[in-house]
């Protein structure tokens, strides 16, 4: 915890009434000792002042002159919906401007006035409607809601995708410009999304920069992560109906939803192309203020889950806006568990008396044996044999993937779990949360939340390029934190997971032809789980599935000339069979974002 310390200076530079007012309501919701667990990780300090970060990465004069003199193959008119409510005048006028200083030009703003009789309002509206024919101007005098502002303003839009703004936020001016780009260069996606940020009521700063991973179910599913900029072909979005006003406070999720179930093709522009301003209504800075507004997100997600044919209880997590997916297991399938064993009794003994607890009772146990020497172990088989725990003998030298691969051939389960013996399962349904994830129809493999003895994290899912091959994420951090947007704490798709606590669908395993056994020791975890997406399956990172991993922190020196040429043997071997994916990074990750730590850190270009 030593190297967790609150930055004063942050805090100190955030101290006003309405702030202290603020923390004092976070406070009765969260309770003291939580909100001080939250303070304390909001307000660490930063490798990267993300203000300099964002002036050094937003394009220039000159690029955007560029952009104004590039043609596309294909140009679409974007329709921008903005729905209007008694805006304030300054907010108004500098949203009408973010728009009017795009560099793409083929755009159409479609505001919604929903109180007519606001005369500073419809007088700017006016004036700007005057100046530039591109914006259009729709009075709802009856103002049922945002929905229903937003699809009366939709009815006039005549473009070929539909973009949604707030009417006191902001675009950058390239916005439209890389959202055309990547619309050409992705074959025409129907929905479109970017990375966004925060900015001060007044414009002077920018922050909580939001940097993206491509479409990932699992996190819509637990946060509306796409928000801004949301941009999705019009015929789509008539074809869902529009915005539903049963969702109001949370009718753009329930669009993002519908829209996601349906399109074909999903872009993601890695670029911060949309600020959310931040002022005393806004719900970018204060959640608890629209409590509606959760209650809606929560009925969206669980709408959605019904379209789609699954099953599952949702919840809010305490971080609101934030939701928990509770799937629930479909009959009583057999789970296989192996685990490989040399000697380590003691750990082994632990490891079996923490699957013992577990709530679901229809499992084997299938204990690889390799090389062990120690009387004792074998005493110990003898004593642990039995209807559900088996031993077999894998006579060969270390070689975790075939003995695993040796495993599974015992094994009769249709869902089989790779574990490690010296890990303690520490959630009792643990096995439930893994089966009900691994039955989804697109799931292939799921993946759980490691702990170090001390409650720091050791595996929180896997980054494709952290340390130069992939590396884990959130390692060190204490366990009480959630990370970044939270993500240590809510269910995810990643790119990979760790086997020290893995289930796979036994007709994925055999489709892939198990573990790839010329990686020995290292990365065949995380090579069997890109084969697995690259069969269309999805890896799910459960964090509602936690286990100690008794494993040293300094575990993995290479400390012989044999043990260092393997290890390089198995860098050379990912890099020559995912070196594309390398050099694209990682699509549940983000290229902003750094690949020497593992805490969603911005990526410092200086250094990197």
């Amino acid at each position: 915890m030593d190297t967790y310390k609150i930055d004063w200076l942050k805090i100190v530079k955030r101290l006003s009434p309405y702030n202290i007012k603020k923390g004092l309501l976070y406070m009765k919701h969260f309770g003291p000792k939580e909100f001080w667990i939250r303070l304390t990780e909001r307000f660490q300090a930063d490798d990267v002042d993300y203000e300099e970060w964002y002036k050094n990465h937003k394009p220039t004069m000159e690029e955007l002159q560029r952009q104004r003199e590039t043609e596309f193959e294909y140009e679409p008119l974007i329709s921008i919906l903005v729905p209007v409510y008694n805006t304030p005048e300054e907010f108004l006028k500098q949203m009408i401007q973010s728009v009017r200083k795009q560099t793409y030009g083929n755009w159409e703003l479609c505001i919604a006035n929903a109180n007519p009789t606001n005369e500073t309002v419809a007088e700017i509206l006016r004036i700007s409607s005057t100046k530039d024919t591109r914006i259009k101007v729709k009075d709802v005098p009856e103002n049922e809601g945002i929905a229903q502002n937003t699809n009366a303003v939709l009815a006039v839009a005549t473009g070929d995708y539909i973009g949604l703004l707030d009417h006191d936020d902001l675009l950058t001016p390239d916005a439209l410009y890389e959202v055309v780009k990547a619309i050409n260069e992705n074959d025409r996606p129907q929905v479109l999304y970017s990375d966004e940020d925060k900015v001060t009521m007044d414009l002077s700063e920018h922050f909580q920069p939001h940097m993206k991973p491509d479409y990932n179910k699992d996190l819509l599913r637990s946060n509306n992560y796409i928000t801004h900029f949301f941009v999705a072909d019009r015929m789509l979005v008539e074809e869902v109906g529009g915005e539903d006003g049963e969702y109001n406070g949370a009718q753009d999720y329930d669009l993002i939803l519908k829209c996601t179930e349906r399109a074909k093709g999903i872009a993601h522009i890695p670029r911060i192309l949309y600020h959310w301003r931040v002022h005393k209504a806004s719900t970018a800075d204060n959640p608890a203020s629209k409590m509606y507004a959760f209650d809606a997100g929560k009925r969206a997600i669980e709408d959605h889950l019904k379209r789609c044919g699954e099953i599952g209880k949702v919840s809010h997590e305490k971080d609101l806006g934030f939701y928990r997916v509770k799937y629930q297991v479909q009959g009583s399938p057999l789970i296989s568990i192996i685990i490989p064993n040399k000697d380590q009794v003691e750990s082994l003994d632990k490891c079996l008396e923490s699957i013992e607890k577990s709530s679901y009772k229809n499992y084997e146990i299938i204990i690889v044996e390799n090389n062990s020497t120690e009387d004792a172990t074998f005493a110990y088989y003898k004593k642990i044999e039995s209807d559900t725990i088996r031993i077999v003998y894998w006579p060969d030298e270390f070689n975790y993937s075939a003995i695993n691969n040796f495993g599974v051939k015992h094994a009769r389960g249709d869902y089989l779990l790779l574990l490690n013996n010296d890990v303690e399962v520490i959630t009792t349904d643990w096995l439930e949360e893994l089966t009900a994830n691994c039955q989804r129809k697109d799931v292939g493999i799921v993946g759980a939340r490691l702990y170090y003895p001390d409650d720091t994290i050791q595996h929180a899912g896997i980054v494709i390029g952290i340390g130069g091959v992939a590396g884990a994420l959130f390692v060190g951090m204490p366990r009480m934190f959630t990370g970044y947007l939270h993500k240590a704490a809510i269910q995810q798709d990643l790119s990979a997971v760790t086997a020290a606590c893995m289930m796979v669908k036994r007709s994925v395993y055999e489709e892939l032809g198990g573990l790839e056994e010329e990686l020995k020791v290292a990365f065949n975890d995380v090579d069997f789980c890109l084969r697995a997406r690259d069969k269309g399956y999805l890896v799910v990172y459960d964090p509602n599935v936690e286990l100690y991993h008794f494993e040293s922190k300094s575990r993995g020196t290479e400390d012989s000339k044999e043990k260092i040429r393997r290890f390089q043997n198995e860098i050379e071997y990912m890099r020559s069979h995912w070196l594309e994916l390398l050099k694209k990074g990682d699509p549940m990750y983000n290229p902003n974002l750094t690949l020497t730590k593992w805490d969603y850190s911005l990526r410092n270009n200086q250094k990197e």
